[in-house]
């Protein structure tokens, strides 16, 4: 039977240690579950503007972008999802209110806002993407914004104690540590992605297998037949099935080979 697996892409498929380059183990498993006919999704919470060819170059058959905002199987978009105008207006002024620090990603861009607190975090990621050569100047101030999800920083200057209950009204709060948080739609999630995916597909649950490295990896793992944890996944060992290696000591090869997608 036919297998597929889905990937959480930073500390799982690349490091996050600043090198930022895939694993030549990692490269090589992937190729060798491909060419045995399995299907390889990643998972990612990231907008499809923001995977690169570093990840895109590996051959996956699609992509869940988003949360599970939106979803692309084999070149061809099968399911977005974005958010109400009126609600994204009315977030970004909330936030602004309560001095957080946001980006707002949607699938073909992310946006700022340049009139709120602008957390080093946030700054960082900024910086980050102009070196990389996107657009980093698109704003809650222009006449198209919107949103499909969004992610916050926030410190002891943040009113979370009005911010957080009002955001929960329509959004998932996924608290990443250290003052952040990814908000997602709640029709939307890592899981409902695999659900469709499968669904698409005619896959059984039994034949998926989830793999990640982080707290806001467990959707994807709930909605898994086989759930697996990497290494230096601390946090998320406890609630997977399987653990691997570390990315650096061939994880990802260590579980494909394990669960059988080399034929």
């Amino acid at each position: 039977m036919k297998k597929i697996m889905f990937f959480d892409i930073d500390g799982t498929l690349i490091p996050e240690d600043g090198s930022h380059e895939v694993p030549e183990s990692t490269v090589r498993a992937l190729a060798l579950a491909k060419a045995a006919g399995n299907l390889l999704f990643v998972n990612t919470g990231r907008p499809a503007v923001n995977v690169g060819d570093d990840v895109r170059s590996l051959g996956f058959d699609g992509y869940v972008y988003g949360c599970g905002t939106n979803i692309e199987c084999d070149g061809k978009e099968i399911f977005y999802s974005t958010v109400e105008k009126r609600i994204c207006t009315d977030t970004a002024l909330m936030i602004r209110k309560c001095a957080a620090s946001p980006m707002y990603e949607r699938r073909d861009c992310v946006l700022f806002d340049f009139r709120a607190r602008m957390l080093p975090m946030i700054t960082d990621i900024r910086q980050s993407f102009a070196a990389q050569g996107k657009n980093v100047d698109k704003s809650v101030d222009d006449s198209d914004f919107s949103f499909d999800k969004f992610i916050i920083c926030f410190d002891e200057k943040t009113n979370l104690d009005t911010l957080r209950p009002y955001i929960e009204q329509n959004f998932s709060w996924i608290d990443r540590g250290g003052g952040f948080a990814e908000l997602v739609p709640y029709a939307c999630s890592k899981a409902t992605g695999i659900d469709r995916v499968l669904a698409y597909y005619g896959i059984d649950k039994a034949n998926s297998y989830a793999i990640g490295d982080s707290l806001n990896d467990l959707p994807m793992l709930s909605a898994a037949g086989t759930s697996i944890a990497m290494g230096n996944g601390k946090m998320l060992i406890p609630y997977a099935d399987h653990v691997t290696d570390d990315i650096y000591a061939d994880g990802i090869y260590n579980a494909l080979e394990k669960f059988g997608f080399f034929g």
